[in-house]
């Protein structure tokens, strides 16, 4: 790919920036350049970052489904010991976020996304390992742990970078776009990577899902090394606490709105069960095809209306779906009712994001986003045993019950972010 050279008096923001873009080097700095088939911020431009994405949760999506029976039934561990094993990688990816956008802010979003890469490389190294040990129970499990530490970091590393990448490179003009498609990549991935590592898993064992890993995670490699960087942009940095401040409120919208789908990604198997229904699977499925067309369809509305608009929109959209699922006595009901929520969901991280990065000067962009993302991560932890402790006292309809209460919360808050903005609220935030 060609490169395109900037001269530093070249560099200023057109959108009225104060600060200059410095480079890597006294004399000019390589932007990402885009081919001239490729038009800069098209789709075919934005799926270029959005596959570093997609290769991290092909990566985290082939083990999801394998690990917890291969800890239990094959090293004879319990179920706890085996669901642990899982959350570990949640956990990594909360505590490496905000690290991850700082690298993303002071590296470059490029570096943090070649990071994250090598992180899921040396995950899928890891598991090899592990399943060459496996008579070796305790050591084969030390292997797992520290598999599933790399692939979180790597998460929250080539996620961050990819999205912040992409962001830089289009324009901030495309800034829910990338998200979008960041989110389609994040799903997708996740969904084509856990039933294919089932299959791997019976044909060849673990070591071939390492194996994969490895593979499409150099592939990426390679690629993100050959793309042309973009100018680190400088200037004061904020502290954390700061860049926490301002994106908190936004990240409590997001984690309120995403416990619907969390909740319906958890349970909906033991809910049909616990009524004799057959399904489930299809059911995620629906929720799944209206997730992305409507990120597809819609996405560009946000630019159009604004970010706390479409929030507002959405989020009513899910209470209703999260409605339907509450209320549901048939299976038809609960299928409308994922289909709804999916549809409703998909626009939720986006629009809501959208606005969060907005709070923050452009060189904390990558930290903002880093938090932001993070709260989704603390949703996804928490809403587990918060939701199985609901089941336990009052069955499984209220886990629906509280997935609605939990999005209207997150409706009141965008509302008041909303009005906030509205009065100005934003005016001393550099843009």
């Amino acid at each position: 790919m060609g490169l395109v050279r900037v001269r530093e008096s070249d560099s200023l923001f057109a959108r009225g920036s104060r600060y200059c873009l410095p480079f890597m080097s006294t004399s000019a700095a390589s932007v990402d350049a885009v081919p001239r088939a490729v038009k800069r911020g098209s789709t075919l431009h934005l799926i270029s970052f959005a596959v570093f994405i997609f290769t991290v949760y092909l990566s985290i999506g082939l083990p999801l489904a394998v690990l917890p029976p291969f800890v239990h039934l094959r090293m004879g561990l319990s179920t706890t010991i085996a669901g642990l094993v899982i959350s570990l990688q949640y956990i990594a990816t909360l505590v490496s976020r905000p690290w991850a956008g700082r690298i993303s802010d002071h590296y470059g979003a490029r570096i943090s996304v070649l990071w994250g890469l090598g992180a899921v490389t040396l995950s899928g190294l890891l598991l090899i390992c592990a399943a060459l040990l496996h008579d070796l129970h305790w050591i084969s499990f030390c292997l797992l742990i520290l598999s599933r530490l790399a692939i979180g970091t790597g998460e929250s590393l080539g996620s961050t970078g990819s999205t912040l990448w992409g962001i830089t490179s289009a324009g901030p003009e495309n800034t829910a776009r990338v998200i979008g498609w960041a989110g389609i990549s994040t799903y997708s991935g996740v969904g084509i990577g856990a039933p294919l590592g089932v299959i791997l898993d019976q044909q060849w064992g673990l070591g071939a899902i390492g194996s994969l890993t490895v593979l499409v995670s150099v592939v990426a490699f390679a690629y993100a090394w050959s793309k042309g960087d973009v100018p680190i942009v400088h200037g004061e940095h904020l502290p954390f606490t700061s860049v926490l401040g301002r994106v908190a409120p936004h990240g409590m919208a997001l984690a309120l709105g995403q416990v619907a789908y969390s909740v319906l990604a958890t349970f909906v198997t033991l809910f049909y069960a616990s009524r004799h229904w057959n399904g489930a699977a299809l059911c995620l499925t629906a929720f799944g095809a209206a997730f992305i067309f409507s990120r597809v369809a819609f996405i560009r509305l946000i630019n159009v209306y604004g970010g706390f608009r479409i929030a507002r929109i959405t989020l009513l959209v899910e209470a209703v779906g999260a409605l339907l699922l509450w209320l549901s006595t048939t299976q038809a009901m609960a299928l409308a009712g994922a289909t709804i929520l999916g549809f409703g969901f998909s626009l939720v991280f986006p629009s809501i994001g959208v606005e969060a990065v907005k709070r923050v000067p452009e060189f904390n962009r990558g930290t903002a986003l880093g938090v932001y993302t993070a709260f989704a991560d603390v949703s996804f932890f928490m809403v587990g045993p918060v939701a199985g402790a609901l089941i336990g006292l009052c069955g499984y309809p209220s886990i629906f019950l509280f997935s609605l209460g939990s999005v209207l919360a997150a409706l009141g808050i965008v509302v008041v972010l909303g009005r906030a903005a509205g009065r100005g609220t934003d005016a001393s935030v550099c843009r």
